[in-house]
């Protein structure tokens, strides 16, 4: 109940406050559901018929990004530049109305071999708010799918009606999680795979990817603490042969040498555990686009 009125009165609160109020609902919260998060053990059941990966690797390893706001816009190619240095690709999701989307960025990162993606449409907390709201809402975001030449989405915030978006042209959807107690809408979908979302009784739908590390806003900025969790996790997710799917948001990383803001955090956090996993599972782990992975499984699985 006080996590719902304190997302119902979120737009009024000034940002500070919001971080301080989070912190305080998470540390209430934290020790309740250390049974299941960040391990929820039964996600790691392999679903019957799942494919190995492709080139037998181990585990696959989905790195994306949402950007929130125009500062994180403006981050997007140094994050780029960074991941492609260390040998990764990754997906970024922008909001079309919410701020400038620049069409020489998203060109830039599709011809770095990395992928486009749409975050919502306004962000403002209201496209699930009605089944009206998201109907006219998903005409939109279809015209920016179609402009973009993009084929996954994720909602904002997490929010998720895996019914009504079958509304939307796309191939995947990322707006779901393994188990994710900290999200105002905390229902996991208890499992580390992707699964086909079909529409009704036909053999249309698509491919559900959920984020299976905690984001590194709960983790770097609410929790206060480092990049252990992830290594932890990713150890699990890698001994079950599951996918690793991580969402960075580029508005929250500290590129410069400046005292770090109150919602950010070092870029070395990031930076080190993408060395942890190159150097621990070298030519361990399969890097897909989250459109290569739809692309596989497509192939592989239905």
């Amino acid at each position: 109940m006080l996590a719902k009125i304190f997302y119902i009165l979120k737009p009024l609160i000034p940002r500070n406050v919001q971080i301080f109020l989070r912190r305080i609902l998470i540390k209430i919260k934290i020790k309740k559901y250390e049974e299941v998060w960040p391990i929820l053990e039964s996600a790691g059941k392999k679903p019957q018929g799942f494919p190995e990966w492709r080139d037998n690797k181990k585990f696959a390893f989905v790195l994306t990004h949402d950007v929130e706001l125009q500062g994180g816009h403006d981050k997007c190619i140094e994050l780029m530049k960074l991941e492609k240095h260390l040998g990764f690709r990754s997906s970024f999701n922008f909001v079309p109305e919410r701020y400038k989307v620049s069409s020489e960025v998203r060109d830039e990162l599709v011809r770095n071999g990395f992928e486009v993606g749409v975050h919502g449409l306004n962000h403002d907390g209201k496209l699930f708010s009605s089944k009206e709201v998201f109907s006219l809402r998903a005409k939109k975001i279809n015209e920016y799918l179609k402009q973009w030449e993009a084929v996954g989405f994720r909602a904002p915030a997490m929010h998720h009606n895996l019914e009504w978006q079958h509304e939307l042209n796309v191939k995947y959807d990322l707006s779901t999680f393994d188990t994710d107690p900290f999200e105002p809408q905390a229902d996991g979908v208890e499992t580390i795979f992707p699964f086909f979302v079909k529409h009704d009784d036909s053999t249309e739908g698509y491919w559900e990817f959920p984020y299976t590390l905690v984001q590194d806003f709960t983790l770097l900025i609410l929790m206060n603490e480092s990049n252990e969790i992830w290594k932890k996790k990713l150890d699990w997710i890698a001994e079950k042969g599951g996918m690793a799917l991580l969402n960075v948001h580029p508005d929250y990383i500290n590129f410069s040498h400046n005292p770090n803001k109150i919602e950010e955090f070092r870029v070395n956090q990031y930076e080190g555990f993408l060395k942890y996993v190159k150097s621990k599972y070298k030519n361990l782990y399969w890097n897909p686009l989250p459109k290569d992975l739809v692309e596989y499984l497509d192939q592989n699985y239905l």
